[in-house]
């Protein structure tokens, strides 16, 4: 072989050395491009996979958590409803007395009067029994003839089984004639008074209407009792002299009301109320505030309180000037008129003044006629 052979045989092997390597080279990286290539579309999609998975989380969990919320909703309103049947239920059992030896059917009243009192006023209890207020057998006969049930409201004096409660009692034993309490009295707590009294009365007598009034003013009953009657039909009636006084701020001053921020300005006036000298209730609104009683707020002064519990709810509100005559001459001349007056008091003693003294003149006056309450029928 010559020189010029060799030398071209030893040429070629080492230019086909190089591309072997180049082949080996691009299948290598045509592989490796489709390995990182599927690589980088795969992880987005197991991204978007499992954000899909997220948000499919997110959304079952927001459907089960409003599912478990209207499920609550749902099971607080049978239980409000139960609320108020066992409340209409506790009612009617504990209002069975004069009934049929068999106790087969329960007894129902038209009326309760709850006559708020204290403990300093014993002469003024004996000047209502002696007026308006039936006595002993007679007031008996008034509650199962007429279905009208008067009691003097009060509770227990701070210190329990004290010289204040015993009185009460001594005077218990010899007329009969009170609705005791489970409440501390005090002048501050005359709406917790007005609470406990609607709560209580609610639980003992099945009745329409169930009124307060103070014990210094006087009342005639079957006027009263027509007043309320004509409104028998309707299921939430808030019966009274509505009126709208305005919001005391300033301390130290009679009817200061400690929350006046919560009523607006200062100046403003108080929502429309019954004046507390006398008002009425249907069954109705006395079974919601037995059942919201731990959380019906409380004001300074307990007619506005009773006014607050019946905002946010269907009422009707009723204003009867009739419920707030003021005293001779002025229910005197209605009388003669023939528009007898239900109630009447001195607006500017907030009550008869010294009425001890002066119901008897009142009554004489003004009162109805006597045969009046029996021959009423409600």
């Amino acid at each position: 072989m010559s020189m010029k052979s060799r030398a071209g045989g030893e040429i070629a092997g080492k230019i086909m050395t190089p591309r072997k390597w180049t082949l080996f080279l691009c299948l290598g990286s045509f592989f490796a491009g489709m390995f990182f290539t599927n690589r980088i579309w795969t992880e987005p999609e197991r991204l978007n996979l499992e954000t899909g998975d997220c948000n499919m989380k997110h959304k079952v969990g927001s459907r089960k958590a409003s599912e478990t919320q209207y499920a609550f909703q749902t099971l607080d309103n049978e239980i409000s409803i139960l609320e108020m049947k066992l409340a209409a239920a506790k009612a009617e059992h504990q209002s069975l007395s004069n009934d049929t030896p068999s106790g087969n059917s329960k007894r129902k009243y038209f009326m309760v009067i709850g006559i708020n009192t204290a403990f300093s006023s014993r002469k003024r209890r004996d000047s209502v029994r002696e007026t308006w207020m039936p006595k002993g057998e007679k007031r008996k006969k008034l509650e199962k003839e007429k279905g009208i049930v008067i009691r003097f409201v009060i509770g227990h004096s701070s210190t329990t089984g004290g010289i204040l409660d015993k009185a009460i009692e001594a005077e218990e034993m010899a007329h009969g004639d009170f609705l005791r309490l489970e409440h501390v009295e005090g002048y501050m707590e005359l709406s917790a008074k007005t609470k406990a009294y609607f709560t209580t009365a609610i639980e003992l007598w099945d009745a329409e209407f169930y009124v307060k009034v103070d014990d210094d003013v006087h009342v005639n009953l079957a006027t009263l009792g027509m007043a309320l009657a004509a409104h028998r039909t309707k299921p939430r009636v808030y019966i009274g002299c509505m009126k709208s006084g305005p919001v005391i701020a300033r301390k130290g001053v009679r009817y200061h009301e400690p929350e006046y921020w919560k009523f607006g300005e200062v100046g403003n006036k108080y929502f429309r109320h019954a004046t507390g000298q006398l008002y009425a209730i249907s069954k109705d609104l006395a079974s919601y505030i037995s059942i919201n009683q731990h959380v019906l707020h409380k004001y300074a002064n307990e007619d506005v309180s009773l006014g607050s519990w019946f905002i946010g709810i269907d009422v009707e509100h009723v204003d009867d000037r009739r419920l707030c005559c003021g005293t001779p001459p002025d229910c005197e001349w209605k009388a003669q008129l023939g528009n007898i007056c239900a109630a009447s008091f001195d607006w500017k003693c907030s009550g008869i003044c010294k009425s001890v003294e002066r119901i008897a003149e009142v009554h004489k006056r003004c009162g109805e006629d006597e045969n009046a309450l029996w021959s009423a029928s409600f």
